[in-house]
């Protein structure tokens, strides 16, 4: 059976109630979280450019904006998958290297509000959503990743899944829609050379395309059938090497959400294993620039590909830069949404000690990736003293678990532009999402 097949029927079969209560419960984590990123990155430069010509553009009111006001379920799609992106502090899976929320989410979001559909109805998209780019990114995942960002192509599956199920597609309905779905899958890594706004298009696009090929399949416009494993297919053109196998394992059997990491530092994931040391070690002995004689990291291959900046000239750029977001953790103990500001892009300490990072791939930490994301860090001072700490698990993953509550004081740090009541009562109705009959409520507080 053809591998976008078995993909539509675990899809179709899928219902709440198949659902364990661990897996709801996790899940709506994953949404709180999503909104916390998109709230907090509504009012950025580029959020604000796409959301602006969205508006120019029109739409008939079918969903709201994190923006504000209303626009059509691709606008918003569009507009509320590019938001959730912009801060680097949205949700990230470890096999697949996908950010999934910022793609599957803000598609079912709007064909939720659009169709007046109930909590347990998205929860169940969201699930088949996660599974499915999950399960594509794994196939492709490392070769993929290496031109291709995971997130903007494997995602638009997961939001073209998630929109179907939400549409009440039928099985070659959504065939269909994950045939068009894989034709429009882009994402060029090329942005990260010069700090570009174009990872939030990745995003938004993958939201808005993944929609539209459900939406399209809707009214009869067909797809190709092997869009994955066909000879000119997703597979064969976007990797260099490629598991089939890894589509179909244990489907039906497991819940992929399940292994989704949450982060808590406000730069890219390749770089909170060495962040997270470094601020141990920052909390254990607060040093002083003087006192620091070099740093090194050790960590994967892949780490190095996109964050390997010495010398970076924007903020966003400092969030992919292994060696500015080292320096910060180990002078500041910290790397959250306030620190990536310019001030602190410029500081002269934090310029002075990102000269004495030094970043390197361990064979062996190598070796771990992508189901270990790990690092070494070691740190020599004037004094002689070095100390060296490793870890194979970022704060965040599941094997170094955040907690419900953690996550909630997260989303309440992110959505300050909102009064304390509001963002109390917008996190309380999410947590219970499974009694909402409308996802509209949660909409219209935006």
């Amino acid at each position: 059976m053809e591998l976008s097949k078995k993909l539509a029927e675990y899809s179709l079969r899928l219902s709440y109630e198949d659902l364990p209560k661990e897996v709801v419960e996790f899940t709506k984590l994953c949404i709180l979280d999503y909104f916390g990123s998109a709230i907090a990155g509504s009012e950025k430069v580029p959020v604000q450019m796409i959301s602006e010509l969205a508006k120019e553009m029109g739409g008939a009111e079918q969903a709201h904006l994190v923006t504000g006001g209303q626009s059509s379920v691709l606008n918003a799609a569009l507009v509320n998958g590019a938001a959730s992106h912009v801060v680097e502090l949205d949700d990230i899976h470890k096999g697949s290297i996908i950010h999934a929320a910022t793609v599957v989410i803000p598609a079912a979001l709007a064909v939720a509000e659009w169709k007046g559909l109930s909590g347990k109805e998205l929860i169940a998209a969201v699930v088949a959503g996660y599974e499915v780019c999950f399960r594509i990114g794994e196939a492709v995942s490392p070769s993929h990743y290496y031109y291709w960002h995971n997130t903007a192509t494997c995602g638009t599956f997961g939001a073209a899944i998630a929109a179907a199920k939400l549409l009440g597609l039928t099985t070659e309905q959504t065939i269909a829609a994950l045939g068009n779905a894989g034709t429009q899958a882009a994402g060029l890594w090329e942005f990260i050379e010069d700090g570009a706004m174009t990872k939030q298009l990745h995003t938004g696009k993958a939201a808005m395309n993944g929609l539209l090929a459900a939406l399209l399949a809707q009214k009869g416009f067909t797809g190709p059938q092997k869009i994955l494993e066909g000879n000119r297919g997703f597979f064969k053109a976007m990797s260099e090497e490629y598991d089939a196998s890894r589509i179909t394992e244990g489907l039906g059997n497991e819940f992929k959400i399940m292994e989704n990491s949450f982060k808590i530092h406000a730069s890219c994931r390749h770089t909170h294993h060495a962040v997270d040391l470094l601020i141990d070690l920052f909390n254990e002995r607060r040093p002083k620039l003087e006192e620091i004689e070099s740093v090194t990291v050790e960590s994967y291959q892949v780490a190095l590909n996109i964050t390997d900046n010495d010398n970076p000239q924007t903020q966003y750029a400092a969030k992919f830069s292994l060696q500015f977001c080292s320096a910060l953790a180990l002078l500041k103990g910290s790397a959250t949404l306030a620190d990536f500001s310019d001030s602190m892009l410029w500081d002269e300490e934090i310029r002075q000690l990102l000269k004495k990072v030094k970043v390197v791939t361990d064979p062996q930490i190598d070796a771990g990736y992508p189901k270990q994301w790990g690092a070494a860090v070691e740190v020599r001072f004037a004094d002689g003293e070095t100390i060296k700490k490793q870890t194979d698990f970022p704060k965040g993953d599941p094997e170094n678990a955040v907690t419900a509550e953690e996550l909630r004081d997260k989303f309440l740090a992110m959505t300050g532009k909102y009064p304390s009541g509001q963002r109390q009562q917008l996190a309380d109705d999410l947590l219970a999402l499974e009694k909402l009959e409308t996802v509209e409520k949660v909409m219209v507080t935006l």
